[in-house]
């Protein structure tokens, strides 16, 4: 069973930076792949960034390219996302997500974590 806990969010004004953390828990975990997705309000779940166990690569949606950076730390069980040049749309409800597939889709994970919350004032 893969357990997986954010923490690091809060309230930030525009242009400034965050450091979600996601601690995960399994025997098995470093084999999953990894992501990031945002659930605004009244707003399905949208994929934000992903991370392969394997060879590290990772992926980025559009509206987060070149501002965010996700990372994990195998030994430690640990993911990342840090947030930088925050703007007003990328706040919401961010949660960490495992899977053994990969990819941008909901259907990719199957283990979630409770989400965390990130306010970004204008």
């Amino acid at each position: 069973q893969v357990q997986l806990v954010e923490s690091g969010g809060g309230l930030v004004q525009a242009g400034g930076s965050l450091r979600l953390s996601c601690e995960a828990s399994g025997h098995t975990v470093s084999t999953y792949n990894m992501a990031w997705f945002r659930q605004a309000p009244e707003t399905g779940r949208k994929f934000v960034a992903y991370i392969r166990w394997s060879s590290g690569g990772t992926h980025y949606s559009d509206s987060v390219q070149g501002r965010f950076t996700i990372s994990r730390d195998n030994a430690k069980r640990m993911i990342y996302l840090q947030m930088n040049n925050l703007k007003p749309e990328d706040a919401g409800v961010y949660y960490c997500a495992a899977g053994l597939a990969s990819g941008t889709s909901i259907e990719a994970y199957g283990h979630w974590g409770q989400g965390t919350q990130v306010t970004v004032s204008s």
